[in-house]
């Protein structure tokens, strides 16, 4: 089969390998239909490994080179075990969180916690390929009214629902995100359906800007020319915003969000980024601020498959760009010497 193989920084190519085995107990074999551009893919081909590792993975014994790509809808075509709900056949969404199911975090629920786990296109072959393996126990029934590609992208929109829960946005509360690109995004669609009365955006691109206005968002400033923490402390009453939630995990923007929040409020960091944060102790302690991390998600991909098929989620905006797996190679190049083009970018092995 055809897949999209990260050998090295700078070093995709698109081969010809083998099929995935047959699945184990835990597993199944998925038939791609499409898969999403991650920032976190763009990353390692940019200048990974970060989150690959190039000696062998402790879960799946993984190791480079591996197709990338985890957000992904497609087809069973094998399964390690018999799954209530799910045959052959069945059209799905998968969650591609690896894990172990007996440690600590696992058997609270919160697998996406677990030491030994990892990703599908990370810790092992992904999903810009023909065919791919993938966790049995987070694998999703597609609703015959979502289609395969609203459901690639249930995904990150996965990542702004657990953020949001993470932030306990409540009806009527006030709520900025820092950074407009699709995690950012995902996050307003949720805040909204959190009941949020004020969503504010800060985002540098003028059309990421007019994209979140036409989603309906309350205010998106640009923060090269707004003093964004001055003006929506002023349109919340003087108050400032009850939940601030960082989608770029750029360092300085984190520590911007402790002084922007209210006293009070809450400040969850949803962007993977690098380095040491700097703040004042007095801003979280005197104004009892509190300050978060999140990480992907929990059971919350089969929550949004649930909210799109009910008519509550309307994901379309997401998506900017659907190409062939054949051009996958041009795509990075593209993503990667101009990252505002796109919001979404999903590739499809089955041909347009």
């Amino acid at each position: 089969m055809k897949a999209l193989r990260w050998h090295a920084a700078r070093d995709l190519r698109l081969e010809e390998v083998a099929e995935p085995p047959g699945p184990r107990p835990h597993e199944a074999v998925v038939e791609v239909s499409w898969c999403g551009v991650c920032g976190t893919d763009l990353h390692e081909f940019l200048e990974g490994p970060h989150m690959i590792r190039e000696s062998p993975h402790p879960f799946t014994g993984a190791r480079p080179p591996l197709a990338l790509g985890h957000e992904l809808s497609g087809t069973v075509v094998d399964l390690g075990a018999e799954v209530p709900g799910i045959a052959v056949g069945d059209r799905v969404a998968a969650d591609p969180c690896w894990r172990c199911g007996v440690c600590h975090w696992c058997v609270r629920g919160e697998y996406h916690l677990c030491p030994k786990g990892g990703s599908v296109g990370l810790a092992s072959s992904g999903a810009f390929a023909e065919r791919v393996s993938v966790p049995l126990a987070g694998l999703t029934r597609l609703p015959e009214n979502v289609d395969d590609e609203m459901a690639a992208v249930a995904e990150p929109l996965a990542v702004g629902l657990h953020a949001v829960n993470r932030a306990g946005v409540r009806p009527g509360d006030n709520v900025l995100v820092v950074g407009g690109g699709p995690i950012g995004v995902a996050v307003v669609l949720a805040a909204r359906l959190a009941g949020a009365a004020g969503l504010y955006v800060s985002e540098p691109l003028a059309a990421r800007r007019e994209m979140l206005r036409r989603i309906g968002v309350t205010e998106a400033f640009d923060p090269g020319t707004a003093d964004v923490r001055r003006e929506v402390f002023v349109r919340t009453g003087r108050v400032g915003p009850d939940v601030v939630i960082d989608a770029t995990g750029v360092p300085r923007l984190a520590a911007q969000a402790v002084a922007t929040v209210r006293r009070g409020g809450r400040v969850v960091l949803a962007g993977v980024g690098h380095g040491s944060v700097e703040f004042d102790m007095g801003q979280l302690v005197f104004y009892e601020r509190a300050v978060l991390g999140t990480l992907g998600y929990s059971h919350d991909i089969a929550r949004v498959i649930d909210l799109m098929s009910t008519g509550r989620l309307d994901a379309s905006a997401l998506i900017t760009g659907r190409f062939p797996l054949s051009e996958g190679v041009g795509v990075f190049e593209d993503l990667a010497a101009d990252r505002a083009r796109h919001l979404k970018v999903l590739l499809t092995p089955k041909g347009l």
